[in-house]
């Protein structure tokens, strides 16, 4: 009878353990347009490495939990979804794709006390939207100047047309190119702001045309633009290179409209790297639809591996991850991630990440600079 009290005094204490606060999930959340071609991939890149964590153990034995909300890329969506997992029990959150559905949360995450991490908002207003919200790509300000520095370095360029989209994401690329190029000795014969995303330039591109001194077009905008822009000039004989932000992303899938289109971005899928080549892989033997990840997929993946590492350290309370992040480059070592190091300044910038930038190559981005 004794014997039996202390089997049973024995499992009952081992039920308490497995189902103590200790081993439940970690939650965290995960924000963005997953109806979206853009945020789709975002969605199933998280899934990938939540797989690959909770095999290896979890965190301290503890499984992470995905809470994922779709904002459909809409500020208002957004900031629904955002008080939803601040409610949820999440500890941190990476999102949001955009940087309109960023800006539109961090008051969100911030008064919460909520680390966010986007993966893909490259606005500079991202830079001051509080400290709870960090990102993990480069900026417009540094995508701008290293297109430029590509265009007269690298291409040779010396003369060129800008089209830009006028609003705070065209403005803010347009101004950044248009500084570096100068100061590299370059000339923009016009510079020509547009609305909408199917924006009429046929007057412009007649002068681009008949002026014959542009040696290529910059699209500050996004792809459905661009490749209004494109099918265009090429109607009318204009053959010189486009090049642009990471706004035109996926534009190879336009087939030859595209090749040679020169696009920057935070990451591309053809980066030879072995940290690169084995996350590639994984995805591939994942997901078979011969899709390969993009810029916020391969961020997504580095910034739950991150916080892998965070929690291990500090744990699941929400200040004390937030304090851990933020060291991340600083008192911390920089995170080796698949997009490239990560280190945090002040603002939860990475002034040091790199920029990449791609040309359309039979129908493919092909990686030819920041490797």
């Amino acid at each position: 009878m004794t014997l039996r009290r202390r089997h049973g005094s024995a499992f009952l204490a081992a039920l308490l353990l497995a189902c103590s606060p200790a081993k439940e999930p970690i939650r965290i959340g995960l924000a963005g347009p997953f109806s979206d071609p853009v945020g789709a991939p975002m969605k199933q890149a998280a899934e990938l490495a939540v797989a690959q964590i909770n095999a290896g153990g979890g965190i301290a034995g503890r499984a992470i939990e995905l809470v994922a909300r779709d904002d459909f890329g809409d500020p208002d969506s957004a900031v629904s979804v955002a008080a939803d997992l601040v409610t949820s029990g999440v500890v941190a959150v990476i999102g949001h794709v955009y940087s309109g559905t960023t800006l539109a949360t961090a008051p969100v995450y911030n008064t919460a006390g909520v680390t966010q991490i986007s993966p893909s908002s490259t606005s500079p207003l991202v830079s001051d939207a509080g400290e709870y919200t960090f990102r993990v790509c480069p900026s417009d300000l540094q995508q701008g100047a290293a297109l430029a520095r590509f265009a007269a370095e690298r291409l040779g360029f010396r003369r060129g047309t800008v089209f830009f989209l006028n609003d705070e994401y065209g403005r803010g690329l347009r101004a950044t190119f248009a500084s570096e190029f100068a100061r590299l000795g370059g000339k923009l014969d016009e510079v020509v702001p547009y609305l909408g995303d199917a924006p009429d330039l046929s007057i412009f591109l007649e002068r681009v045309s008949r002026r014959g001194t542009s040696q290529f077009i910059f699209i500050s905008g996004n792809r459905g633009e661009a490749e209004r822009a494109l099918a265009t000039a090429r109607a009318r004989g204009i053959a010189i290179p486009f090049l642009g932000g990471d706004g035109l992303e996926g534009i190879e899938q336009a087939g030859s409209l595209a090749e040679g289109t020169y696009v920057s971005n935070g990451y591309l899928a053809s980066l030879d790297t072995p940290r690169n080549n084995e996350f590639v892989a994984a995805w591939r033997n994942r997901f078979s639809d011969g899709s390969d990840p993009n810029q916020p997929a391969a961020a997504t993946y580095d910034i739950l591996f991150l916080l892998r590492g965070v929690i291990a350290r500090v744990g699941t309370d929400r200040a004390k991850i937030r304090d851990a992040v933020a060291d991340v480059g600083q008192r911390s070592p920089a995170y080796p991630g698949v997009s490239g190091d990560i280190a945090f300044d002040a603002r939860g910038d990475v002034p040091k990440q790199r920029v990449v930038i791609g040309v359309v190559a039979q129908g493919r981005m092909i990686a030819v600079e920041g490797m």
